[in-house]
């Protein structure tokens, strides 16, 4: 049963689409190899897929440029002096930017204004005043961002500066660390062989009195003379 034609057109669904260009594109490739060697035939052939993707072949006897080179001589045209010539268009396109650039630059600073009509010294104060506004604005988003930086750091150290001023005073009401939260201290000087020695007493909370059997802690520190 012979197969039906398929109608030329777009192939609507791109997964069907790129399926069918992997197989003729296959099919062709293999066709303008049968060409090569069954007539000696030189062909090239340059594919570019939907997605940019560059698919070439070429007879072993021949390179890309040699075949271009004969289709060149054949046409008697010259492609290469062609790009040529759109380069230099686009180089001296590329230099009228910069010149017109540099030019600007220099009316900024101050040059190049000889030329300028009432108008364009006009146009060209307004834009100067924009743009001095907006590097203006820039600058003082930047230092704000160092004042509060600025800002953080102090509050750090005033923080870190209350805590050590606390623990001086904490120092000076207890020189000794006679003081100590499990219970508490009673201290007084009292002479022993002729010396003064502080006593510090310190009273367990579960001993009712001095005479109690546990007793107390007693413990004695010489004084510097």
């Amino acid at each position: 049963m012979a197969r039906g034609k398929i109608q030329i057109k777009l192939i609507e669904n791109s997964t069907n689409r790129q399926v069918t260009y992997s197989k003729r594109r296959n099919g062709l490739f293999k066709k303008a190899n049968e060409l090569t060697v069954l007539c000696d035939a030189r062909v090239s052939i340059i594919m570019f897929s939907t997605t940019g993707k560059l698919h070439e072949f070429i007879s072993p006897s021949t390179t890309t440029k040699q075949v271009i080179d004969q289709y060149q001589k054949t046409l008697g045209i010259d492609i290469w002096n062609t790009h040529y010539e759109k380069m230099q268009e686009q180089l001296k396109q590329l230099k009228e930017v910069n010149r017109n650039l540099r030019k600007e630059i220099r009316r900024r600073m101050g040059d190049c204004l000889n030329d300028l009509s009432i108008e364009d010294l006009g146009a060209l104060e307004q834009e100067m005043e924009s743009s001095v506004t907006l590097i203006r604005d820039r600058k003082y988003r930047v230092l704000s961002n160092q004042i509060d930086t600025s800002r953080k750091k102090v509050r750090n150290v005033e923080e870190i500066h209350k805590n050590l001023l606390h623990e001086l005073e904490s120092l000076k009401e207890d020189p000794y660390g006679l003081v100590d939260n499990g219970g508490d201290y009673d201290s007084l000087i009292g002479y022993q062989n002729g010396g003064p020695r502080i006593f510090a007493l310190r009273l367990q909370p579960n001993h009712p009195s001095l005479h109690s059997g546990g007793g107390s802690d007693l413990t004695t520190y010489p004084l510097l003379d």
